[in-house]
């Protein structure tokens, strides 16, 4: 799950022409979103995703959530399904030790509550953002086991009933499909993400549980390393659910194996989701570079809803002025439906095609 340092018709916003777009990302226009209906709420991303009985998601970011009406109005139209962007990660949790701080959390959590959404909970056990008492801490592998399993009852305790699924364990592998280097695979082994699933199960038996990691959309070492150990889960009873695909994109190169990789997860019997969903352009992006990105948030939508068991898809963002990409890919950015100033970009057209049921 990346991190942002700035850190789906009754009424929905027309997407632009293709040229006006370009003209509006090169020029970087100010404008005021417009609002105001002139469709059916069937035409909305959420309303495509609701008639396919799917979930259209969007990575959350708190400080727009709370102060942007323009946000909130475009999340509360087009989303029906919520993941937070950073405020359950465990250094935003729990900064000190045993001093939780849940306000950003419950926040979240309460509007999607209020406006019928869905929440995806992000993420139990993961090598990055740990709060500096946990990182440093030089616990013995029992002390860290209690402590990961205390993580998982409090957190999920919290919000059982109220998360639809969570991403357990996140980002285990390194490219070449061995065992990523972490706190936990150091000190518990790999033990520990059978063990993370089954607490998390406890804490919440309706939850469905997710194994999330990124470059393992295409058929690779990766994907490979990913497919024999849900096998091995699931062949030891293991709670596991489902896989989320993040599927951090470049412009052009949504891998042509997706499709057939997502579907033998899906022949395992487990959900398979899109979960962070952005394709980023060499900035400034041409129309040329938007029209091909549409195609691709087309592409990667169908390659999910095409398998068995997709559950859904879910975008990093909802604006490129909150986007993640650019403070990490140099020269990179323009990755999500609409621009900084809440327009539709022909992605928002590419991902309500791939949406479309009637398409």
């Amino acid at each position: 799950m990346p991190y942002s340092p700035r850190r789906r018709r009754s009424r929905f916003l027309r997407p632009l022409p293709l040229v006006a777009v370009g003209a509006l990302v090169a020029a970087a226009a100010v404008t005021v979103p417009q609002l105001t209906p002139d469709a059916s709420a069937a035409t909305t991303l959420r309303g495509h995703a609701d008639a396919r009985g799917v979930k259209i998601g969007a990575a959350v970011a708190d400080g727009p959530l709370q102060n942007e009406s323009a946000y909130t109005a475009v999340l509360d139209r087009e989303f029906n399904s919520v993941t937070a962007e950073n405020v359950m990660k465990w250094d935003a949790l729990e900064p000190s030790r045993g001093s939780y701080n849940w306000a950003a959390a419950d926040r979240l959590v309460a509007h999607a509550s209020a406006h019928k959404q869905g929440v995806r909970g992000h993420t139990l056990a993961w090598y990055s953002q740990l709060p500096s008492w946990l990182k440093n801490g030089n616990f013995s592998a029992s002390e860290l086991n209690t402590i990961l399993k205390k993580h998982i009852d409090t957190t999920v305790g919290r919000y059982k009933g109220k998360i639809y699924s969570w991403d357990v364990v996140n980002e285990t592998f390194n490219e070449d499909g061995s065992m990523r280097s972490s706190l936990w695979q150091n000190k518990l082994g790999t033990g520990y993400i059978a063990n993370a699933l089954r607490w998390t199960h406890a804490a919440d038996p309706a939850a469905k549980l997710y194994i999330n990691d990124y470059n393992i959309e295409a058929d690779n070492a990766k994907s490979d390393a990913l497919y024999a150990l849900a096998k091995q889960l699931l062949a030891d009873g293991v709670p596991l659910h489902g896989i989320g695909f993040q599927s951090h994109f470049v412009v052009g190169q949504v891998p042509s194996s997706m499709k057939a990789n997502l579907k033998r997860f899906s022949d395992l019997g487990l959900e398979v989701s899109i979960t962070e969903l952005d394709i980023r352009i060499p900035t400034p992006a041409s129309s040329t570079e938007l029209a091909q990105q549409s195609t691709d948030y087309k592409t990667a939508s169908e390659n999910c809803l095409g398998v068995p068991r997709c559950a859904g898809i879910t975008v990093w963002g909802i604006t490129d002025k909150y986007s993640w990409v650019p403070g990490t890919f140099n020269g990179y950015g323009a990755a999500l439906p609409y621009n900084e100033s809440y327009a539709a970009k022909p992605a928002y057209t590419g991902l309500s095609k791939g949406l479309d049921p009637t398409a």
